[in-house]
């Protein structure tokens, strides 16, 4: 048997007829960049997030540096986020000017630690009172911004990150691009911080046929500003209020993800069952640390992360065996040299750098059978008897 680690085909041809239409639809109407396609998927995904805001965007790396923008972060200002994601989430933090400030996840959910979110905040930063803000205590730069990532599927502890935030008055900027649909207490992801960026690349739960990304938000006053950013800062035509860039959603990207939002909701489900399954078969495999449901949360599993000793191995053995298989970040960021400039060291994140060493990303799409999950899991018990 052979078992993709992803299947975009398999999904296409189950609702081919209405992308077909959509995309001719676009054709007809000759809206090729924003347009109607744009304004309808905006309104539809705002409507589906339980907010009163979604803007369109390129990409997904382009909406954090929007809704960064829109936050008003720029040189001097310091945001927080985490080393172990994807580069896209500090890229955005260095485009503005801004300086990122790493704080380690936690080694369950894979998430940000609010606890060691709190240990920076109070052992390294200090309380400005005469100008309500709290600055690092090494650089002496303003501390602006939390920015978790909501990585794998699964959100953050968000009631913690909004309570700190409220406390040091910062702002919030939820990275959701891995988690469309997700829910933190019967909220779903973005809806929760005081801006959102979500990715649409096309091996996303909600995928474009090319790039996709777009910024969501309950606050007017956010979103006109990230529309403006969007498009050169424009306010009216030709009239510039600040310098932005050509950041627009292009219509046949719209029109193909208005189609699949409809159905978005049972492909997640439908991921949750592969997970369960997995966990059926996997769960009495001690070697296989398994990935864990954080309590009152739905994870909806972009990826279906387990971690194991001899990673290379196992690659190896599911390779031989026709099954497909990825490993995401096997460099942590504070390691890169892109990021030498932060100053941080092996051994500052030890969640992280544990993590990097053992994950990998089994097979996970909504139209994977238990026939091609039971063999999946059949090689790893195969494997860890050999080992």
């Amino acid at each position: 048997m052979k078992v993709p680690q992803m299947d975009l085909k398999r999904q296409y041809l189950t609702i081919k007829s209405e992308i077909d239409s959509a995309i001719q639809h676009t054709i007809d109407r000759c809206a090729f960049v924003a347009g109607e396609k744009v304004n309808q998927f905006e309104k539809n995904f705002a409507e589906y997030c339980g907010v009163k805001h979604a803007v369109g965007i390129s990409c997904g790396t382009s909406a954090l540096y929007v809704a960064l923008r829109a936050l008003g972060i720029g040189k001097g200002d310091i945001v927080i986020t985490v080393p172990y994601t994807f580069i896209a989430t500090v890229e955005a933090i260095a485009l503005t000017g801004a300086r990122p400030v790493f704080v380690d996840i936690e080694s369950k959910s894979y998430n940000i630690s609010t606890k060691n979110l709190r240990e920076y905040i109070e052992k390294g930063c200090e309380w400005n009172p005469r100008e309500n803000e709290l600055v690092d205590k090494k650089t002496k730069l303003k501390v602006r911004v939390i920015l978790p990532v909501h990585l794998y599927g699964q959100m953050s502890d968000m009631d913690e990150i909004m309570a700190i935030a409220g406390e040091y008055n910062l702002s919030v900027l939820e990275d959701a691009a891995q988690a469309h649909g997700a829910i933190y207490k019967n909220r779903k992801s973005g809806s929760i911080g005081h801006i959102a960026a979500f990715s649409f690349y096309p091996s996303k739960n909600l995928g474009a046929f090319g790039q996709g990304g777009a910024v969501i938000t309950d606050n007017d006053t956010l979103a006109a500003k990230a529309r403006m950013l969007i498009n050169h800062g424009q306010r009216e035509k030709y009239d510039y209020e600040f310098e932005g860039w050509n950041f627009k959603m292009d219509g046949f990207q719209a029109a193909v993800l208005d189609v699949k939002l409809k159905h978005l909701d049972d492909w997640n489900r439908a991921r949750q069952h592969n997970a369960m399954m997995y966990g059926k078969f996997l769960k009495d495999v001690d070697t296989v640390m398994l990935p864990e449901k954080m309590l009152e949360r739905e994870h909806v599993y972009y990826l279906y992360v387990i971690q194991v000793d001899g990673r290379a191995s196992l690659q190896k053995y599911l390779n031989d065996e026709n099954i497909g298989s990825s490993i995401a970040y096997s460099i942590p960021l504070h390691m890169q040299n892109a990021y030498k400039y932060l100053g941080y060291k092996m051994g500052d994140f030890p969640n992280t750098e544990k993590c990097v060493k053992g994950v990998i990303s089994l097979p996970m799409f909504p139209e994977l059978t238990s026939e091609e999950i039971e063999y999946v899991c059949e090689v790893i018990k195969a494997w860890c008897s050999h080992k």
